[in-house]
């Protein structure tokens, strides 16, 4: 019952920054129906993967295989945002409200503090990886809403933040891999992180992480490319402000 649940939630936060990444970066319906596409046979990639076992550690490609489901699509996604004039042309415009966010699934990392208690992952891998997620998906409201009331002054906060997730990030996926059955292997502790190569977990590591730290390194890429820091605020503000008059003027016709 623990994994279909499980199953659902990550599938719920797929779809969330799935829909995060498009209206991020595509400006027109047509593009955002593309990108949505693409990023669906992404999805459905990752998912053959788990129920193949192709990155299994006895059977598949083990560790050095899920590793490169890590890094390529990280890889693929920086090389589209950063290598060219008009994908670094998109990032400058894309919604910060939506970069810090997003980061709100990051609370599904109680599944792995779970899994530990229930003697399926091990540590340090997986207090670490879940107390990280769980603590910048609890605070990723609270520095939303922080950078639109502060602006500029939030700026060095933001830069933080966006620090910590990253790193908490890395720190997942070095120790998930140095917990694994593989040459690499640092921490022995059974059972090991090898049910991360199965389904429904598989899709944290190969799906949900390269586009959460795709989003953290291009806030981090405004934040220091910014030549005006009170850009941060002046982001944020039209967008709340068009959102609360929204809800005021819902409010005036129920009225």
């Amino acid at each position: 019952m623990f994994d279909l649940l499980s199953a659902v939630a990550l599938t719920a936060s797929a779809v969330i920054v799935i829909v995060t990444l498009c209206l991020l970066f595509a400006r027109t319906p047509v593009e955002r129906a593309i990108g949505a596409l693409v990023l669906a046979l992404w999805f459905v990639a990752v998912v053959a993967l788990g129920a193949t076992g192709a990155l299994n550690n006895e059977h598949g490609l083990g560790t050095p295989g899920l590793g490169l489901s890590v890094m390529l699509p990280l890889a693929t996604l920086a090389m589209l945002g950063f290598g060219t004039g008009a994908g670094r042309a998109r990032l400058e415009k894309a919604s910060q409200p939506l970069l810090i966010g997003v980061h709100g699934v990051r609370v599904l990392g109680v599944c792995f503090v779970l899994l530990q208690a229930a003697h399926r992952l091990p540590a340090p891998f997986a207090p670490i990886a879940g107390w990280g997620d769980i603590a910048i998906g609890l605070t990723a409201l609270p520095m939303l809403l922080w950078v639109a009331r502060a602006g500029a002054a939030a700026r060095a906060g933001l830069i933080v933040w966006e620090l910590l997730g990253l790193l908490d990030l890395v720190a997942a996926i070095g120790l998930g891999a140095t917990s694994s059955p593989g040459p690499i292997r640092l921490f022995f502790e059974e059972p090991g992180s090898a049910i991360m190569t199965s389904l429904p977990w598989i899709l944290i590591p190969s799906f949900i992480v390269p586009i959460l730290a795709f989003t953290h390194l291009v806030s981090l890429h405004r934040l220091f490319g910014a030549a005006n820091p009170r850009a941060i605020g002046e982001q944020l503000a039209p967008e709340i402000g068009r959102a609360s008059s929204t809800a005021s003027l819902r409010k005036c016709r129920r009225s």
